[in-house]
């Protein structure tokens, strides 16, 4: 993966000269700007790419959380990851769409964790820079696009399909890794055969056919994967279920 441009934000130079060093020290973050203010910061967006965000809260003018909801809340807006000397605003922050919050002082490792979680976020959006259409055609498979090439997928071979957020993450019987789309579920239950696809959870859709158990409010899928199974969906799988039971 090539590096992630990241800029660094903090009123207090110290601070910021810290968390500038400590980002220097992760080798794929590229630091792009160090900035003051929340206002500088928006300059610097404005000009050019950045992916990930480094944010004290606490600044004049314009504060961390106001800036971080202000920013585009999809795919394409940047990653942030709060740092703060209070911790009351961990809730808060994590409401802003923020996928670390480092409390102050911290040291290294607690920045490389929030660092590794902007990675793993950089990667899926790397993964699926398109939105994606899927049709399942007359051979039973469908087409996605996929770190950045078309993938084949033959619907008989998926195994369940799990909602990240914007991404889906499509797992295959003859895959070694998930095929990673951005993709709703929406979308794809559109696409898939009602008869042999249905969805279980507001995060998962199996494919029925996988299925090897059914234990308390959980499925378990080819490959020992466990799943569950939502209050919303439980009538409808059980219905399905009930009609498949032998009896005497």
């Amino acid at each position: 993966m090539r590096n992630i441009k990241c800029i660094a934000i903090d009123d207090e130079p110290l601070a910021l000269k810290k968390l500038v060093t400590y980002i220097n020290k992760v080798p794929y973050l590229e630091l792009v700007a160090e900035c003051h203010s929340a206002i500088e910061a928006q300059q610097v967006i404005n000009n050019q790419e950045v992916e990930a965000i480094f944010l004290d809260i606490n600044m004049p003018n314009m504060n961390g959380m106001d800036f971080a909801k202000s920013l585009e809340d999809n795919s394409k807006g940047p990653v942030v990851v709060f740092t703060t000397a209070y911790s009351e605003y961990a809730i808060e922050g994590y409401k802003a769409n923020s996928v670390g919050y480092l409390l102050k002082p911290y040291g290294f490792d607690e920045f490389e964790a929030a660092a590794q979680k902007v990675k793993e976020i950089c990667e899926i959006r790397q993964q699926a820079m398109t939105e994606v259409t899927t049709q399942v055609d007359d051979n039973g498979t469908i087409y996605v696009k996929s770190d950045y090439k078309i993938v084949r997928i033959a619907i008989e071979h998926i195994r369940y399909i799990e909602a990240m957020s914007e991404y889906l993450r499509i797992s295959c019987d003859d895959r070694n890794k998930p095929v990673v789309v951005l993709l709703s579920m929406k979308k794809i239950e559109e696409h898939l055969p009602s008869v042999k696809f249905m969805r279980i959870h507001r995060s998962y859709i199996i494919n029925l056919d996988k299925i090897t158990e059914v234990k308390k409010n959980h499925v378990v899928i080819e490959g020992d994967v466990s799943l569950p199974i939502g209050d919303n969906y439980k009538d409808t799988f059980m219905n399905y279920l009930n009609k498949k039971i032998l009896t005497k």
